[in-house]
């Protein structure tokens, strides 16, 4: 009996040992079937790096260039100068500051009353909190252009048109209806017990709030953070109104000066402006893209 068994294992152990499904496939056939794959990834990074070097070498040419060559051509005679008369034309000195002090504010009020909307809606238990989150995603669909004249004669009677305060008000309360969304989702897949557990310990609702639930929510609040930013950052119809003195005017309001009489349009130094504007996103979306993924795929784990 003894015999048989070691007769056994070493048949078993002398028996060839397969190759698995993948390591059976010749490489040259795994490179043939990544073709249509590397072919779809590289047709995309084209059309999407090309319209960045499209604008930047349009931020070179001169007037005689865009005149005499087509646009997709290369600079007869590279422009660098446009560089800084796009900073003086546009005003960017001033117009970055007033975008700064637009956006910043506004984000932190859409970020922290969002936050706790979005909590209160999805971990605490209170009646009628359905109904509160279709109010906030029925503000998604409100047009802005529609408020604009009853905000307008509002900031008007508080006398305060002439500052940046109507734009951080606007701002909050357009961004907060998907902020309200994006985090009451984000909430929502999140493990209840952990927040049970923080309450049998003695904490409260705020402190459950500020040391358990914003930091497991740091990839949503930076989700969050970034797609307003965008929207705010390039924002013109209600900076174009509410901060329409110069010494108001938002980076986008700024790039209207290159218009100029007649319709006339110095391309090349607009260009060189919207290089230094989209440049500095470019670089904070780039640093912060796998945060920004993992928040917005989030949401998306549990119910």
């Amino acid at each position: 009996m003894a015999l048989t068994s070691l007769d056994t294992v070493a048949t078993t152990s002398q028996r060839p040992i397969r190759p698995s499904g993948k390591d059976s496939v010749p490489l040259g056939v795994r490179l043939v079937r990544r073709i249509p794959s590397a072919l779809v990834v590289i047709f995309l990074a084209v059309i999407t790096a090309y319209p960045l070097f499209w604008m930047f070498i349009n931020s070179l040419k001169s007037k005689s260039d865009f005149l005499n060559n087509p646009s997709f051509a290369l600079p007869q005679v590279w422009e660098w100068g446009n560089y800084g008369k796009a900073w003086e034309v546009a005003n960017l000195s001033t117009t970055i500051v007033n975008s700064l002090i637009a956006t910043v504010p506004s984000l932190i009020l859409i970020v922290v009353l969002g936050a706790a909307a979005g909590f209160a809606l999805e971990i605490m238990v209170w009646k009628g909190r359905g109904t509160v989150l279709l109010l906030f995603l029925g503000g998604i669909m409100i047009p802005g252009q529609m408020i604009v004249l009853p905000l307008f004669t509002a900031f008007f009677n508080l006398h305060i048109t002439g500052s940046l305060i109507p734009l951080i008000v606007i701002y909050t309360a357009s961004g907060l209806p998907l902020t309200v969304f994006m985090m009451a989702t984000y909430f929502r897949a999140l493990p209840r017990e952990v927040f049970e557990a923080s309450t049998i310990d003695g904490a409260g609702m705020l402190r459950s709030f500020f040391l358990v639930g914003l930091p497991m929510a740091r990839n949503a609040i930076v989700t969050v953070s970034i797609v307003q930013f965008f929207l705010i950052w390039n924002d013109l119809l209600m900076a174009l109104i509410f901060a329409a003195p110069r010494q108001l005017n938002t980076i986008q309001v700024g790039l209207l000066n290159f218009s100029g009489d007649y319709g006339a349009t110095d391309y090349g130094p607009l260009f060189a402006a919207i290089c230094m504007t989209v440049g500095g996103i470019l670089v904070i979306y780039l640093f912060l893209n796998q945060r920004i993924m993992a928040g917005l795929a989030a949401g998306a784990i549990k119910g």
